[in-house]
C-alpha cells in the first residue's frame, strides 16, 4: 500500500506542476493586456525588457542548476528522505539534458588542461634555468663550492623551486581527488 499511496502523490505533484504552468501562461497573457493598455514610456519598457530577459537567461542557464543539485547531493544538515525529495523536486521542475552536462564538463576538462600545461611550463622553465648560463651578475652566489669554479648557486635554488611548483600544479589538477569543484 505505501508504494501506491506515493504513485498517488507523485501524480498529485504532477498535476500541480501543469497547473502551475497554465497559470504562469495566464499571468503572461495578463502581463502582455497590461502592457499594451498601458502609456509607459520607453525607458520603462527597456528596463522592463531587460529585467524579463534577465529571468529568462538565469532560467535557460542550467550552471546554477547542476550546482543546486550539487550543493542538495553534498549536504549534511539534511537527513537522506529530505535530500531525495529536495532532489526529486529539483529535477522534476527543471530540465536537465547530457549536453548541458556534458558543456560544463567539458569546460572542467579545459580547465584542468591548461593547468597541467601550466605546470610543464614551469618544469620546462626550470630545468632551462639550470641548464643555460646565466651571466654572472644574475648568478648571484654560491651556496655549497664543489670545486672552487663550480657549485650550487642561489639561481639554482630558485630553479628548482620553480620546478617543484610546476610539478605540484600538474599532480594537483591531474590527481585532484576531490571532484566537488
Amino acid at each position: 500500500m505505501p508504494d501506491k499511496n506515493k504513485i498517488i502523490h507523485d501524480l498529485q505533484y504532477f498535476e500541480r506542476l501543469d497547473s502551475s504552468d497554465k497559470e504562469l501562461i495566464q499571468k503572461l497573457d495578463e502581463v502582455m493586456v497590461l502592457l499594451e493598455l498601458s502609456k509607459i514610456d520607453t525607458e520603462n519598457i527597456r528596463g522592463i525588457k531587460l529585467k524579463l530577459n534577465e529571468a529568462l537567461d538565469k532560467k535557460l542557464s542550467r550552471k546554477d542548476l547542476i550546482t543546486e543539485i550539487k550543493e542538495v547531493s553534498l549536504s549534511s544538515d539534511m537527513d537522506k528522505m529530505a535530500q531525495l525529495d529536495e532532489l526529486e523536486m529539483l529535477l522534476n521542475t527543471h530540465h536537465l539534458d547530457s549536453k548541458q552536462a556534458k558543456r560544463i564538463s567539458f569546460g572542467h576538462i579545459l580547465l584542468k588542461a591548461v593547468k597541467v600545461l601550466i605546470g610543464f611550463t614551469f618544469v620546462t622553465l626550470g630545468f632551462s634555468m639550470i641548464i643555460m648560463p646565466a651571466p654572472p651578475y644574475f648568478e648571484m652566489f654560491t651556496i655549497f663550492h664543489f670545486t672552487t669554479d663550480d657549485g650550487v648557486t642561489l639561481m639554482d635554488v630558485i630553479s628548482l623551486i620553480v620546478i617543484l611548483a610546476g610539478i605540484y600544479i600538474v599532480l594537483k589538477s591531474s590527481l585532484n581527488t576531490n571532484s566537488n569543484e
